[in-house]
This record gives C-alpha cells, structure tokens and sequence, in this order.
C-alpha cells in the first residue's frame, strides 16, 4: 500500500485525473473532510508510483495499491478525517490481501530523491494510526 499527497485540492485532482493526457492514478483520493473517490478499481493497475522500488521489487505500481490525501502535507496536516478515512478503507481490505505494516509506504520512500510526499512527521501519524488499528 502506497500512500500520496496530490499537492492539489481534491475536486481539482479528480479533474485533473479525468482529462486524457493525464499519466497519474490512484486507487482511491481521499479529501480534507474524508470523502473518498475511487479512481481505479483494485484489481486494475493505478499509475501513482513511476519509478519505483519496494519490498526488493522495482515497478511498484505492478504490486502497490495507491492512495492519495489531497493538499500538501508540507502546506497542511493530515486532518483526523483523512486519517479516519484511510483506516476505513484499509479495514475492508486489511485482512483479505494480507497486508501488514511492513506493507506500508509512502511515495518518499519508494522514490527517494524524486519525490517528497508525505511530509514525514505527517507519515509517522498515519503510520501510528495504522499500528494501533491492525498491530503489527
């Protein structure tokens, strides 16, 4: 699971997805308030990590489902809403796909020197609340 920051608000990311020449996608985008869009069905490949390497895999598109809060996280925490959000949407599939904290990342660390997102003391909340909602 690959967590994101769109930098943009989330209507203007979700247009910004729709148009043609766009080569971004995630799974889901979640807002400020935490209202979710599902962008591309799980099953299907989202193009939300470009190159990539995690887990000992380059490609993480290929294996990473992508998330995406929209804002900055450098401009503006993560709100408690998003937070709430992203955990329920890792709840309906926590168990199913095995997943485990170790599964977690953010783009930052699958792309260093590339990319920033998320900000790290924002992915250390979102990663704690992970923790504390499944374990380890």
């Amino acid at each position: 699971m690959l967590f994101h920051h769109t930098e943009m608000e989330f209507e203007e990311t979700i247009a910004f997805m729709l148009r043609p020449e766009s080569k971004v996608s995630y799974h889901g985008l979640i807002a400020a308030d935490g209202r979710r869009c599902e962008l591309v069905a799980d099953g299907d490949i989202a193009w939300h990590a470009g190159a990539s390497h995690f887990l000992g895999r380059t490609r993480c598109n290929d294996f990473l489902q992508g998330v995406a809060f929209a804002g900055d996280t450098y401009r503006a925490p993560l709100t408690d809403a998003q937070i709430a959000s992203a955990l329920e949407w890792l709840d309906r599939r926590w168990s199913s796909r095995g997943w485990t904290l170790e599964r977690m990342t953010d783009h930052r660390q699958v792309a260093p020197g590339r990319k920033r997102d998320l900000n790290p003391p924002e992915w250390d909340r979102l990663r704690a609340a992970i923790a504390a909602r499944f374990g380890k």
